[in-house]
């Protein structure tokens, strides 16, 4: 008994001790939110304005107060920066006589090409409104093509001399599951829309390589992006395309940055008091003296004479649509239909809303959950202006939901396209009964009760269903393009079939309508309902620091996985996401990632 007591004692004193420590953590969390909202920011005089591209790049900043909080050992998160606050940060500082310069912070850059090319675009509008230099360095072991080719527009590229320039064309790598899931007994039961031959999101689970269409597909969007990229390097550094290619023929990768300068890809290599001087001349700080610096996400909070707008009543909403269509998966970041159209119809319905811009960025999804936002997105174009702008990626489900807007503005290196189905089910009999030896019965008051089962093969009254069920989606969606972009049936069918396309095929092909970022689709908007005078809102709502924390908890796994495994998390989530794929999908038919 003497013994009970005392192991019933030490768990007590274990749990207050647990109890005391999680206390400890919470209340050091909450002074960290308290102190972030309370933070008051100032801008020195003779002052840098800093864009970190080693940050995770993504439309929207959010007010998440845990992206600055680090708890090592126990807490840490990818830090992120928003579009929106770049571009507004640079609309400042061209009337700020604080900020004297910009200082690219570069590195390998986690944002697409058309993310890459708003910041770039929104560069040169800073540049060309004042004579503020704009510096790019990067001194963190390796320069990617994306970092580079955002660098080109600076009036001075610096590299570490031992930082490497990643300069070697574009290549994009597939995974192949096929043979792993034969060996272990799995079936995916794939049906695509007719004719489908260029939606390849299933081709991992029926081939071990790629097919011919999908590199096709992937060869000609590259080499338009390949272009587009080279020949805005080409203007900026007067170097020939033809030279541009032999270099990237050569690999410059891995050479030492002296090289860099010999071949005129970038302007010096430098250490890092070196770098410092070159601050101190541009901000025009005499001695040894420290350069003060702001963050983007500090700055953007900072009112700057002679950047505010006048209050209007008239209003252009903001929506932002961004993830994959249909439930988030592993934490991550998702729209859901009923949410989102909520948010549309809302707008829709309030008078002091003149027009919509839709920011898509969405390799699509759920095909229910697509069909409802495209309705809400319909019912807005019908009474209201409404404009679509294209991030990254807006492709399958992504175009569904914009193609009945009145204008779709895109970068040339957006992916598009992609407008097909497909349905996938998949069958893990053999795993069970032959790999584990579990077996299934059933029993059902219908002949076809049990459709469709999960422990065997579809038989082919099944799989006739299923086929005519995609086969009606795919249908729907090509009716849903022809009505949105003025084209017959047969011309949708003609670019689509599931292909995927960059911004610039695109407009070719008339799936967009004009070539821009954000800020030139609300200009658009603005201009097509003839304001001179309104304030733009960004919606959804985001929510407050406190409500954030709140939501810890359903995020911590994904926020810890992503601190441990940086870039490297994305084939985790791919992994989880191919797992619970089941039913019928209208998404890309891959997650695009290039070199």
């Amino acid at each position: 008994m003497k013994e009970f007591f005392k192991y019933v004692l030490a768990t007590i004193v274990g749990v207050l001790a647990l109890s005391l420590i999680g206390s400890f953590l919470m209340f050091i969390v909450i002074g960290a939110i308290v102190a972030s909202t309370e933070k008051q920011v100032t801008v020195d005089d003779q002052s840098m304005l800093v864009i970190d591209l080693s940050q995770s790049i993504v439309d929207r900043a959010s007010n998440d107060p845990f992206e600055d909080l680090e708890l090592p050992g126990i807490f840490s998160s990818v830090k992120t920066i928003g579009l929106d606050d770049i571009s507004e940060s640079l609309k400042k500082a061209v009337y700020d006589d604080r900020i004297k310069g910009i200082y690219l912070k570069l590195s390998t850059t986690s944002g697409g090409y058309a993310s890459v090319e708003e910041i770039r675009n929104a560069l040169i509008a800073f540049k060309d409104s004042c004579d503020k230099p704009v510096y790019a360095c990067a001194d963190q072991m390796l320069l990617d093509q994306k970092g580079y080719y955002l660098a080109t527009v600076a009036d001075q590229i610096v590299l570490h001399p031992e930082v490497t320039l990643d300069f070697r064309g574009l290549s994009s790598e597939l995974m192949f599951y096929k043979n792993a899931l034969d060996k272990i007994g799995v079936e995916m039961q794939i049906i695509r829309g007719p004719n489908n031959k260029f939606k390849s999101a299933v081709e991992p689970y029926m081939l071990d390589k790629m097919s011919d269409e999908n590199r096709e597909q992937r060869l000609v969007y590259m080499n338009s992006l390949w272009n587009h990229m080279l020949k805005g390097i080409s203007e900026a550094r007067s170097i020939s395309v033809e030279k541009l290619n032999a270099l990237a023929d050569e690999a410059q990768t891995y050479k030492k940055a002296a090289e860099m300068v010999e071949n005129g890809l970038i302007d010096a290599a430098k250490y890092r008091d070196e770098v410092l001087d070159d601050m101190r001349e541009i901000t025009g700080i005499e001695g040894t003296e420290g350069i003060p610096v702001v963050s983007v996400k500090d700055y953007v909070k900072v009112p700057v004479k002679g950047k505010t707008k006048k209050y209007s009543r008239d209003k252009i909403a903001v929506i932002y649509a961004s993830g994959e269509i249909g439930a988030a998966l592993s934490g991550g970041e998702g729209i859901n239909g009923d949410k989102l159209g909520k948010e549309i119809r809302k707008v829709r319905q309030d008078s002091s809303y003149k027009a919509i811009v839709l920011r898509v960025n969405s390799p699509g999804g759920a095909v229910f959950d697509s069909e409802t936002i495209w309705r809400e997105v319909k019912l807005a174009a019908d009474e209201k202006t409404l404009v679509v702008s294209f991030g990254d990626v807006a492709a399958s489900g992504g175009y569904y939901i914009s193609c009945p807007a009145d204008k779709i503005v895109a970068s040339p290196n957006t992916i598009t396209g992609s407008i097909g189905i497909f349905g996938q089910i998949p069958n893990f009999g053999e795993l069970l009964n032959d790999k584990l030896g579990v077996t299934t019965d059933a029993v059902s008051t219908h002949e076809h009760g049990n459709f469709v089962s999960l422990m065997r093969p579809m038989t082919p009254y099944e799989k006739q269903r299923m086929t005519h069920y995609i086969t009606i989606g795919y249908d729907t969606f090509l009716s849903h393009v022809s009505e949105g972009r003025g084209m017959t049936k047969e011309a949708v069918d003609d670019i689509g079939q599931g292909r995927v396309w960059s911004g610039e095929n695109a407009m070719e092909i008339g799936l967009i309508d004009e070539f821009g970022g954000l800020e030139d689709a609300i200009n658009l908007a603005a201009e097509m309902e003839g304001l001179e005078e309104y304030r733009t809102v960004a919606l959804p709502a985001l929510s407050n620091p406190f409500e954030e924390m709140f939501k810890l908890g359903g995020n911590v796994r994904a926020r810890i996985l992503k601190g441990e495994l940086g870039e490297k998390y994305r084939y985790y989530e791919y992994l989880k996401k191919a797992s619970e794929m089941n039913g019928v999908y209208a998404r890309m038919p891959y997650d695009i990632y290039l070199n």
